[in-house]
């Protein structure tokens, strides 16, 4: 009986983390640059004393889904989307660089470029630093920052600096806590001179709510059947029980 027990409890927790995982990527659907999770499960062998007869569900999330979201059309200076591979480098919350899709950037009243969340974009030598106040920002498919100061002629137009494009094999990245992606070694990557990216646009999030939903409902029913079987141990224990005390 305690076979049957373990194999579905193992099994509704596994479920539970699966839809975990479905449920971020459901929560990101509407998230700029945002790549969905992978999840699976398989099964893996018990191993204690004697020999490894048991096996046990283990779900994992082994990689992402690295392919490119729908472009949206923002026509906005300081929105940037990569067209296919490539990466943004900003500096990380830990001070470190760490690499993102979202290039949905601000501008700080110290004239600090950053992300969404306040993230220092980074460029080829490290935090990009705009002369503010600005007019006339353009970024080039280069990464290349060009502006005009406020109150300089129309054709006096200066390189301020150009954004840190990476393309590291997506084998060597990892996704961290902090929703941005790592060289798994903790290593800085090198720029690349093959990423180009689009000014006033976006990259949507690459998560099909559809699917995601789709397969939410499908590990709530299959967590339901564990449940059941569970409970189905626990009758068949209890049957057991009053049999012996028959006897």
């Amino acid at each position: 009986m305690d076979k049957l027990l373990y194999i579905a409890a193992s099994g509704a927790s596994q479920d539970l983390m699966a839809t975990g995982i479905r449920s971020n990527n459901l929560a990101n659907a509407q998230t700029t640059g945002f790549r969905a999770q992978l999840e699976q499960a398989r099964a893996m062998p018990a191993y204690g004393e004697g020999l490894p007869t048991r096996v046990f569900s283990m779900t994992e999330s082994p990689s992402n889904n690295y392919e490119s979201g729908p472009i949206i059309k923002t026509d906005r200076d300081l929105d940037v989307a990569i067209q296919g591979d490539g990466w943004f480098a900003v500096q990380g919350d830990d001070g470190q660089e760490a690499y993102s899709r979202n290039g949905n950037f601000k501008l700080s009243t110290d004239g600090i470029l950053t992300d969404v969340n306040g993230r220092a974009v980074l460029g080829d030598n490290g935090p990009l630093f705009l002369p503010v106040p600005l007019d006339n920002l353009t970024i080039a498919a280069d990464g290349t920052l060009s502006m005009r100061q406020v109150g300089a002629p129309a054709n006096v137009i200066e390189t301020v600096g150009r954004l840190k494009l990476v393309s590291p094999n997506y084998s060597d990245m990892e996704r961290g806590t902090d929703g941005l992606f790592h060289m798994k070694d903790r290593s800085v990557a090198d720029p690349s001179a093959n990423v180009k990216v689009m000014s006033g646009m976006l990259e949507g999030s690459n998560v099909n709510a559809v699917e995601e939903m789709v397969d939410m409902i499908s590990l709530q029913r299959h967590y339901e059947l564990q449940v059941k079987v569970m409970k189905q141990a626990e009758e068949l224990d209890t049957r057991g029980n009053s049999m012996l005390r028959i006897l």
